[in-house]
């Protein structure tokens, strides 16, 4: 595959530069020019890196800070469940709207306005005394956070097309330490500040500075635009994931897998208290799956990239997370260590299946209706996990039936990886 020949995010103009193997042909076979930071490559790099940190801190600061924001705005009980379960209803119905936004105007663009909606949302809802203020505007926070979720697997292909691995592996790692710092200061901000509201917002200025390299690049792009041939401005032929076999199986493991990631984030701390551990020590063992995951999400999109066929890494991860999940149900207190261990080695399913979203795709185009299929529809699988794991926990008052549930989707994730892991092209199964 050839770089893009330029630094535009108007999938329509240079995504479709982006295929050299054998393939449907593009619609415009326009001169390509490696991207380098003379032309713009390390301001998009920075722009996704600072984005990638912003995709889950308004998720994890509130769920740190749900009972002093139940308190404190009166929510009732069914109204906070709606506040927990608002992400990924978030994620799956509004990330299905990028392609369309990306047609109409360049990526950069829909970026700034994603990351302006993530801030001023996250503004808007600790400035309001009422529940119903607060999750609306928490919706349009995590509007942002879906577009944006969509945008990066398109954006590595776009203009690090030989380096996805490493720029994916990269942003995921971003995305790790955002999602672990947001979990672990929320609650001493708020006690600093003296008010959830303190815990709660300051994330919001994060999403500000990450506006700020979109900007240019967003500014560069409408101009490439403007000035573009009508042959490179050409629309790109549809790619509708829905109706291949591929697709279904990357949303599949994409939903499997964030259904177990949810679950064990929600409930984890819960059953480590069961099992006789202080409420502090609970919480450290959670954050240890999360800090573990950090190398993890760092080498996976590289290894990925690097092998003929993912089948042994889908393997290996089903591994890890089956004997984690068998030891959590057999001796959950003796050790919880080599558990957490293996839990985060077994949630390197993450990272696989955003690196795989750029490899079963020629061309940019691809890349972002996979990304938004695989997504949208993985998101509404996910949202069953917190939910289905409560109720049976409930119903059963022990950890054997949640921790098989999961078991269960294990087995479903395995196979969608085993259709997944042999290398083909969504392009190329219309």
């Amino acid at each position: 595959m050839t770089p893009p020949t330029s630094c535009t995010d108007a999938p329509a103009a240079d995504g479709n530069t982006l295929t050299a193997a054998p393939g449907p042909a593009p619609t415009v076979a326009a001169p390509a020019r490696p991207v380098t930071p003379a032309t713009g490559g390390a301001l998009v790099l920075v722009g996704m890196l600072l984005v990638a940190l912003n995709l889950r801190a308004a998720v994890t600061s509130l769920g740190a800070l749900l009972d002093e924001i139940r308190t404190g705005l009166g929510l009732s009980g069914t109204m906070a469940g709606l506040v927990t379960t608002l992400p990924t209803i978030a994620f799956a119905g509004l990330g299905a709207l990028t392609p369309a936004l990306v047609r109409r105007w360049p990526a950069a663009r829909v970026l700034v306005l994603a990351m302006l909606a993530l801030a001023t949302g996250q503004v808007l809802r600790v400035v309001t005394d009422s529940a119903t203020v607060f999750v609306l505007t928490s919706a349009l926070a995590l509007a942002g956070i879906a577009i944006a979720n969509i945008l990066l697997p398109m954006l590595v292909k776009q203009h690090f097309p030989h380096r996805t691995g490493l720029v994916t592996g990269a942003y995921t790692m971003s995305l790790t330490i955002g999602t672990t710092v947001a979990a672990a200061s929320a609650v001493p901000v708020a006690h600093a500040f003296g008010s959830w509201r303190a815990g709660l917002g300051v994330w919001a200025g994060l999403a500000a500075v990450a506006v700020l390299p979109w900007v240019p690049l967003a500014l560069r792009a409408q101009a490439a635009r403007r000035t573009a041939s009508p042959a490179v401005a050409a629309a790109p032929t549809r790619v509708r994931p829905a109706r291949t076999r591929l697709g279904w199986a990357m949303a599949v493991y994409f939903g499997a897998q964030s259904l177990s990631g949810y679950a064990i984030m929600g409930w984890l701390a819960q059953l480590f208290r069961d099992a006789g551990y202080a409420p502090e020590a609970a919480g450290l063992l959670l954050a240890g799956v999360t800090a573990l995951g950090v190398p993890v999400a760092l080498a996976m999109p590289t290894l990925a990239g690097r092998l003929p066929t993912l089948r042994p890494l889908v393997l290996s991860l089903t591994a890890f997370s089956a004997a984690s999940y068998l030891g959590l149900a057999v001796a959950p207190h003796g050790l919880a260590p080599l558990w957490v261990l293996l839990l985060a080695l077994g949630q390197g399913a993450f990272p696989l299946i955003l690196t795989t979203i750029g490899l079963r795709a020629r061309t940019a185009d691809g890349t972002v209706a996979l990304s938004a299929f695989a997504q949208s529809t993985g998101y509404l699988i996910a949202a069953l996990g917190p939910l289905l794991v409560g109720i049976l926990y409930e119903v059963t008052g022990g950890w054997t039936a949640p921790i098989g549930f999961l078991l269960a989707a294990l087995g479903m994730q395995t196979a969608a990886g085993l259709v997944i892991a042999r290398p083909r092209y969504i392009e190329d199964e219309h």
